[in-house]
């Protein structure tokens, strides 16, 4: 039987303003990390499934701090990297207003771009039941973009599945840039996660229809075997053979939206891994979503899975 999950990628410290209004001096701040793949391994594991994230920290207080909680989180980083030079990467998160955030990164050059083909497991890939990407890796250095490419091919030759979240970075490289490397991972992938943005990326279209089962069908015609269209508020849609599935987002009070999408994702592929339809593993995603939106921080309010039917119940336990 295969194992559960493998992911390579980026983690930064993050440094977020605790209220709203411009940085000043004295400002309330809250520190704590971000990543995408990241959050979809802490996920996946709260959710009983194995995972392991691949990835390069720097011998730092943040760094430390990004590798002890996700050892804590019994995330498997035995093919981490601590690199004795470069420092972790940075974010720096502002609220501006209450309804409008900034976020600032200081990762070019740093140790998460140090990711690179002599950390990939191939044995660990090969046995896994899912790889994951991001479109945020292939952006960070010819070396990380060579490590993405590396683990795609052991998988696709082990015939495990390949998970991409287009995840575009406008702050990383230029849309034509992303569009021609994205594809490329597009044509080796079995699941893709999107939004509509990034799917007029993959299409080369400056706008996509507002015909979500247009856009699925358009993307799906590029090789996934499964699309699934992020809608945000509006909950999602899944393209999966020739057939057309809605879930509508749970309705939660919305805290911080940020790493709504990852745990979505996170939700998904375990439901992947449980061996659930792709009805089922929307209805997870969209739980774990809102499980995220209704916490401060990427990834803190990732659920349990004996948490899972509590937005069900009542407000207050006893």
């Amino acid at each position: 039987m295969r194992g559960g999950l493998v992911t390579l990628g980026e983690a930064l410290g993050v440094v977020a303003a605790s209220e709203a209004g411009p940085l000043a001096p004295g400002a309330a701040m809250r520190m704590d990390f971000a990543g995408a793949e990241a959050t979809v391994a802490i996920g996946v594991r709260r959710l009983g499934h194995e995972s392991a994230w691949i990835g390069s920290l720097g011998a730092d207080a943040v760094g430390r701090m990004v590798f002890d909680r996700l050892r804590g989180e019994r995330v498997d980083v035995s093919s981490c990297r601590v690199d004795p030079e470069l420092p972790t990467g940075l974010m720096l998160r502002e609220r501006r207003t209450a309804d409008h955030t900034r976020v600032t990164y200081y990762r070019r050059g740093l140790a998460g771009s140090r990711l690179a083909v002599d950390q990939i497991d191939a044995a660990r890939i090969a046995a896994a039941g899912v790889l994951h990407i991001t479109g945020i890796t292939p952006a960070l250095s010819d070396s990380a973009r060579a490590a993405v490419d590396l683990a795609v091919g052991i998988a696709s030759d082990a015939g495990v599945p390949v998970s991409l979240d287009v995840n575009y970075r406008s702050a990383l490289w230029s849309p034509a840039e992303a569009a021609a490397e994205l594809s490329k991972l597009v044509l080796r992938a079995d699941v893709v996660f999107a939004g509509l943005d990034e799917a007029a990326l993959l299409l080369r279209s400056d706008s996509v229809s507002e015909d979500v089962a247009a856009v699925a069908e358009s993307l799906a015609a590029l090789r996934p075997s499964e699309i699934i269209l992020k809608l945000g508020a509006d909950g999602a849609v899944a393209w999966a053979d020739g057939e057309l599935l809605r879930q509508p987002a749970l309705p939660v009070t919305a805290i911080d939206p940020v790493g709504a999408g990852d745990a979505f994702v996170a939700g998904y592929l375990a439901g992947l891994l449980d061996g659930e339809s792709v009805s089922e593993r929307l209805r997870l995603a969209a739980t774990c979503g809102a499980f995220a939106v209704s916490v401060a921080g990427d990834w803190a309010g990732l659920p349990y899975r004996h948490e899972l039917g509590l937005l069900d119940g009542a407000d207050v336990q006893r």
